[in-house]
């Protein structure tokens, strides 16, 4: 391998790291208040996070690409155990880039039984620290958000084969 070429490796995990660091400068932390926002939902309405606060506890799930191999496993974890997430009185949001047209096939090849957000501007990803306009898709980050409006978990190194336990348990920590 040429100089070049691994002088042009190192530079790009580098910029990928800087842009990484700089979206974590920018994310909500525990304690904060959920920044609010309004956008097309899978479902056919515009879901305005604050008509949703106060209702149960909120997992709102940011993912790169609908029916992508990660997406698909997190997603349908998420659904496989989507009763405890409801006996937890808790209300999963997934948000993508992808438009509501693609969030419709996605739910529907996999019988999603939770409502997809469209993001086709980046304006909540950005709101959230996990994306910037030059973003081709929002990172993978999970927050955890309480009936209070307050953010009480984040995980921004979400593993797509255990989100669904690792939630789970965040809920029951949550209800005690």
């Amino acid at each position: 391998m040429s100089t070049l070429v691994k002088t042009l490796m190192v530079l790009s995990v580098g910029i990928a790291v800087t842009q990484l660091a700089v979206f974590a400068a920018e994310m909500p932390k525990v304690g904060d208040k959920a920044p609010d926002f309004s956008v097309a939902a899978s479902d056919g309405t515009t879901l305005h996070l604050k008509d949703v606060i106060g209702k149960g506890n909120i997992i709102l799930y940011f993912y790169p690409k609908d029916d992508t191999p990660g997406c698909t496993k997190e997603a349908c974890g998420i659904r496989d155990t989507f009763d405890e997430f409801k006996g937890l009185n808790a209300t999963v949001l997934g948000v993508s880039f992808d438009s509501v047209e693609s969030h419709k096939n996605f739910i529907a090849k996999y019988k999603l039984p939770f409502v997809l957000l469209a993001d086709t501007d980046k304006s909540v990803a950005k709101l959230y620290g996990v994306a910037d306009d030059s973003s081709r898709f929002a990172s993978r980050v999970t927050f955890v958000i309480n009936k209070a409006g307050k953010i009480v978990f984040v995980d921004p190194k979400v593993n797509p084969a255990t989100h669904a336990a690792e939630l789970r348990t965040i809920l029951n920590g949550l209800t005690r």
